[in-house]
């Protein structure tokens, strides 16, 4: 017979909960793995202390749901939403909404739900936030878990421009 510890089989499918301070070193490593992912160079100097301090700051914040799925290996993934605030609109009367960003999954871990836990735990957050709207980009991999919890592409891609 082999005894497991309770919850073993909790931690070996994955459990999300909130970052904590513990977890900033594999929150900016998953930010890292998420771009590299998206073919994006991840070794310019200085983006992953920056990165560090932005969690650092908002992990307690009550505009950021900063989530980890942790399983009996350690954090293989995490999700990030942020409240923001803007103008209102025809299609946003509030004005707010909650943009979800950093979901990534490990790549030796992929395939297991793990992904899906994260960005569940940010949706059950940005539930209780009071905001009826959300926001994310997606990679072709992530699109269909997207679209199956009611995100749409919509007609007006993103533009950006460095200053």
């Amino acid at each position: 017979m082999n005894p497991r510890r309770p919850g073993a089989d909790r931690l070996r499918s994955g459990s999300a909960r909130r970052a904590t301070p513990d977890d900033l070193p594999v929150l900016v490593e998953l930010r890292a793995e998420m771009f590299h992912a998206m073919g994006v160079d991840v070794s310019p100097a200085g983006w992953r202390d920056r990165a560090h301090r932005w969690f650092a700051e908002r992990l307690d914040h009550p505009d950021y749901g900063i989530f980890v799925v942790e399983t009996d290996v350690g954090v293989v993934a995490g999700a990030v939403g942020a409240v923001r605030d803007a103008a209102p609109s025809p299609a946003d009367p509030e004005g707010r909404d909650v943009l979800v960003s950093n979901v990534c999954t490990f790549p030796a871990h992929r395939g297991a739900g793990h992904a899906r836990r994260a960005f569940g735990a940010v949706m059950r957050w940005a539930g209780g936030t009071g905001v009826s709207r959300a926001e994310l980009m997606a990679t072709e991999a992530g699109r269909g878990m997207y679209e199956r919890a009611g995100f749409q592409v919509t007609p007006w891609p993103a533009m950006r421009a460095r200053l």
